[in-house]
C-alpha cells in the first residue's frame, strides 16, 4: 500500500508578491500583465477571489471586478527561487518527489509511515517547514492515491490539511460533486447530470459496462478513480514532451472576437508554463472541437523557439482563423506548443561565438 502526500502552495504567485511586500498582506493582489496590453491574471490572491478575480481573466475584467485591487507584473525568476527552497525541503522528506508545476508535487512518503510516522502527523510536518523556513502557506492531502490525495489537497484552502485514512477512499470521493474526479471536464459533468449522476458515489454506482459506454477506452481509468483506486506511481522524472491549455464551453462559440479573448487566456496559461519551466518552443498548435464533436488540430512550425506569449497568441490566432467559417461553432479551443529546447541551451552557441 503506498501512502501518496499531494502539496499545493495557496496562490503562490501571489503569496510570493505579498511575502516579498509586507505593504500587500491582507490586500487583493493580481499577477498578472497590463490591463492596457490585453494582458490576463496569472494568479490572485485569496482577497482578490473574494471579488470574483480568477486566473485567465483579462486584467481588464478583473481590475473592474476589484477597483482596488494591485497589479503586480510576474517575476518568474522569483518564484523558480522559492519554489527551488519548497522542493528543497520535500526531498528533505523523501527522494521520491514528483513536481507537477512550481507550485505543487506529489510525495510518496511510503517509507515514513511504514516506518512507524503517522500521515497527518509528516503532513503537519511539511506544512510547519514550509511556514517556518520560507514564509508561505502549504495545502496539503494525504491518502493511498494521487487523485484523492489531489482531491483532499483542494477541500480546505488556504493553509489546509485533510487526510484520507486507508479504507475510507469510497466514503471520502462518494458525497463530493463528480466534476472533482480527474478527467471528469464541464461537458461529462453536465452529460452525467442528465443521467442524475451528480456524486462520484453516484457515478461509483454504475456497474462496468456502462463505463465503456460514456467513456470509452478511458473507462477503466475513471471506473477507478471513482472507486477509490489508484495505483499509479510517484514518477520522479516526467519529461515534458508538450504543454497545452484547453477550454470546454458551456455553450458553442462563432464569434471571433470571444474566441480571441479564449485564445488571449490559453496563449497566457502556455506562456506562463514554458517560463516555469525554462523551456522554448518550436512547434504551436491549436486543438479545435466543432458542436458536432468533431475535434482535429492545426499546427505549425516557428522559425525559432520562443516562450513569447505574443508571439504563441498571434500564431495561434493564425491558425485559428483559418478555420472560421459561417455557422461554424467550437465548443472546445485548445493551445500547445511542443519541440523542446531549454532556455540555457539556446543560449550556448551565441556564447561561444
Amino acid at each position: 500500500m503506498r501512502h501518496i502526500v499531494h502539496a499545493d502552495l495557496d496562490a503562490f504567485y501571489a503569496s510570493v508578491e505579498q511575502l516579498d511586500n509586507p505593504q500587500y498582506q491582507g490586500r487583493p493582489v493580481m499577477v498578472g500583465g497590463s490591463p492596457n496590453s490585453r494582458g490576463v491574471v496569472a494568479a490572485a490572491s485569496y482577497e482578490a477571489r473574494k471579488y470574483g478575480v480568477h486566473s485567465a481573466m483579462p486584467t481588464a475584467t478583473a481590475i473592474r471586478h476589484c477597483p482596488h485591487g494591485i497589479v503586480v507584473k510576474p517575476r518568474f525568476d522569483r518564484y523558480r527561487e522559492v519554489s527551488a527552497q519548497v522542493m528543497a525541503i520535500f526531498h528533505q522528506m523523501t527522494e521520491l518527489v514528483e513536481p507537477l508545476s512550481l507550485d505543487e508535487a506529489y510525495l510518496d512518503v511510503t517509507h515514513l509511515v511504514e516506518s512507524g510516522q503517522k500521515p497527518w502527523a509528516i503532513a503537519e510536518s511539511l506544512k510547519r517547514r514550509v511556514k517556518e523556513e520560507v514564509g508561505l502557506n502549504l495545502s496539503v492531502g494525504a491518502s493511498t492515491g494521487k487523485s484523492i490525495s489531489k482531491i483532499a489537497s483542494d477541500l480546505r484552502k488556504p493553509n489546509g490539511l485533510v487526510v484520507v485514512p486507508p479504507g475510507y477512499e469510497s466514503r471520502f470521493l462518494a458525497p463530493l460533486p463528480v466534476g472533482k474526479l480527474s478527467g471528469i471536464g464541464p461537458k461529462s459533468v453536465e452529460l452525467l447530470r442528465r443521467d442524475n449522476i451528480e456524486t462520484i458515489g453516484q457515478l461509483a454506482a454504475q456497474p462496468f459496462d456502462w463505463y465503456f459506454r460514456h467513456f470509452g477506452k478511458r473507462a477503466r481509468s475513471v471506473w477507478n478513480r471513482a472507486r477509490g483506486e489508484d495505483q499509479e506511481p510517484v514518477h520522479i522524472h516526467r519529461p515534458t514532451k508538450s504543454l497545452s491549455s484547453e477550454s470546454t464551453f458551456p455553450n458553442d462559440l462563432s464569434n471571433p472576437e470571444t474566441l480571441y479573448q479564449e485564445l488571449v487566456g490559453l496563449s497566457s496559461q502556455v506562456a506562463r508554463n514554458l517560463a516555469e519551466k525554462e523551456l522554448q518552443g518550436k512547434t504551436v498548435l491549436i486543438k479545435l472541437r466543432l458542436s458536432d464533436f468533431t475535434t482535429f488540430t492545426r499546427q505549425t512550425t516557428l522559425p525559432a523557439p520562443t516562450r513569447s506569449e505574443e508571439i504563441i497568441l498571434e500564431t495561434a490566432w493564425k491558425l485559428l482563423s483559418a478555420e472560421l467559417a459561417p455557422n461554424r461553432a467550437f465548443r472546445l479551443l485548445g493551445v500547445g506548443i511542443s519541440s523542446f529546447r531549454e532556455v540555457e541551451q539556446l543560449a550556448l552557441p551565441l556564447l561561444g561565438m
